[in-house]
């Protein structure tokens, strides 16, 4: 390969290796222990009274605001007004104005599936992406020392998994990138604690950039390319859980398959050899413990390098051996696509 000067491109300086981390990834969405409010409504005194009539004050306002609130937004979802409407509609209320935000955005997150306009209702309704941003600042100070609870994990991830919803949409995607949202994760995903807690909160980032390249839009991958997701990324692959490994890896070959993303790793040898090393620590990770679905995304990805002219003769040397001696066909057996990547990579390497 001809000597060319590179420039170290940013985010790959410093970047130290992570061990293994082998932890357990609790996905399970518990709510929150309920059992200090007992004690509160046990030491309520004589001003029960007036909290009772304040209450009944603030559920009354709160109804009008919802009337209010689904007349402005039925204009979003025009010709229909169901009672699933009046649900999200009241959920959104108590999100930015009730008490029970937490509840909230569990609730909302529950209508994701069942309620394909909820991302148009979440991202045109005044003040919802203030509230959901506001979440995720809030857990800032627990990063680093580590301090996240599991209840406060559960219930960032609750707005995150609305953002997903919002990134995942053909309508609101694009204004998602404008306002540079993605970016508030960053943080979650730079985080290295191999607690659950953590664990749990850097795959459900990754779900939102996941969400974002799934429809293989060239302007995602060039606003992705402008930020630090690449070195993020495969910082996770190297070091984290199978199931945030395969997320982080799908992003990276989500960012592969387009010519841009592919030009920008093999512009310089440095980006190149971070991708590429990275994928041969994998790879050695995976004799060790075999994983079909990982080992799918490490094919693809190289196949997708030997695309490129000098990616290609550099993988001629540097092509880790167990996927040239048949060490995974036993893994393969059944996965014929994957197995026709794994010959098509060498027939690439052998004809370059």
């Amino acid at each position: 390969m001809r000597n060319t000067s590179f420039n170290a491109p940013p985010g790959f300086k410093g970047q130290a290796a992570n061990p293994i981390v082998n932890t357990t990834l609790n996905t399970a969405s518990d709510n929150p222990d309920l059992k200090g409010l007992e004690n509160d409504f046990n030491n309520i005194n004589n001003n029960s009274i007036h909290n009772s009539n304040q209450q009944q004050h603030q559920q009354k306002d709160l109804s009008f605001q919802q009337d209010a609130f689904a007349n402005q937004n039925l204009s979003i979802v025009p010709n229909r007004h169901t009672s699933d409407d009046d649900k999200v509609f009241t959920w959104i209320l108590e999100l930015m104005h009730g008490p029970n935000r937490e509840q909230a955005l569990l609730e909302l997150g529950k209508k994701r599936e069942q309620y394909d306009d909820l991302a148009l209702i979440l991202w045109h309704s005044f003040g919802v992406m203030t509230c959901l941003i506001q979440e995720i600042i809030y857990v800032y100070p627990l990063l680093s020392p580590p301090q996240l609870t599991p209840s406060a994990s559960n219930r960032v991830c609750n707005a995150l998994a609305l953002l997903q919803c919002i990134a995942s949409h053909d309508s609101t995607r694009k204004p998602f990138l404008n306002a540079h949202i993605p970016l508030f994760l960053y943080p979650f995903l730079n985080t290295t604690s191999k607690s659950r807690s953590f664990e749990y909160l850097r795959l459900t980032s990754l779900g939102v950039i996941g969400a974002l390249v799934k429809n293989d839009s060239t302007e995602v991958i060039n606003f992705l390319l402008q930020t630090e997701i690449i070195p993020l990324c495969l910082r996770i692959m190297e070091s984290g859980t199978e199931l945030s490994k395969t997320v982080a890896i799908f992003i990276v070959q989500k960012i592969l398959m387009d010519d841009t993303g592919l030009n920008y790793i093999c512009q310089t040898y440095d980006r190149f050899c971070a991708v590429s090393s990275v994928l041969s620590n994998m790879v050695s990770q995976l004799v060790e413990a075999p994983a079909s679905r990982l080992l799918k995304h490490v094919v693809r990805c190289y196949l997708r390098l030997s695309d490129n002219g000098r990616a290609c003769h550099a993988l001629q040397s540097i092509l880790p051996e167990p996927l040239r001696d048949g060490t995974f066909a036993n893994v393969l057996r059944d996965d014929n696509a994957t197995k026709r990547c794994l010959a098509q990579l060498l027939v690439n390497l052998s004809e370059k």
